[in-house]
């Protein structure tokens, strides 16, 4: 716990993409042990969609960007408590739920799936954000009686 009227490290990590610049934001945010990382879709190391055309797929690709993100804030998959999916067609849940499932399946943040008007670009099916909070790595011996 911090002091009274100590302040938090604040750590911005970007991914590189154009937008980042272009919109003013980070692909995630870590201030002290919480980590949120932006509404992240399928774009590939390319800059191009991942899996057109298909839901599974670019859920896939997104976690995975997701993944890359909280690695580099120093979270893990584990620590994430929190998850919100914003999707093109909710008739097509249960592949992105498959692959949320895939990732997640252990782990259970909460989560929200909701079918949304549109994204930036019509190639995008699935956008999904996170939120994680960074708990001790270390292992607790047990004391002896």
């Amino acid at each position: 716990m911090p002091r009274k009227g100590a302040t938090m490290k604040r750590t911005n990590i970007a991914s590189g993409t154009q937008w980042e610049l272009i919109v003013g934001y980070s692909r995630a945010v870590r201030v002290g042990d919480a980590v949120h990382v932006s509404g992240t879709t399928a774009t590939g190391a390319d800059g191009k969609i991942v899996g057109m055309g298909d839901a599974y797929a670019q859920t896939v690709q997104t976690l995975s960007n997701i993944e890359s993100a909280l690695h580099k804030a120093g979270a893990r998959l584990e620590d994430v408590v929190r998850t919100r999916m914003y999707v093109m067609n909710i008739a097509e849940w249960e592949k992105i739920g498959r692959a949320h499932g895939e990732f997640f399946g252990k782990i259970r943040p909460a989560t929200a799936m909701v079918q949304v008007g549109g994204f930036v670009s019509p190639e995008m099916l699935v956008e999904i954000e996170a939120e994680a909070i960074v708990t001790s790595r270390k292992s607790k011996k047990l004391r002896k009686k």
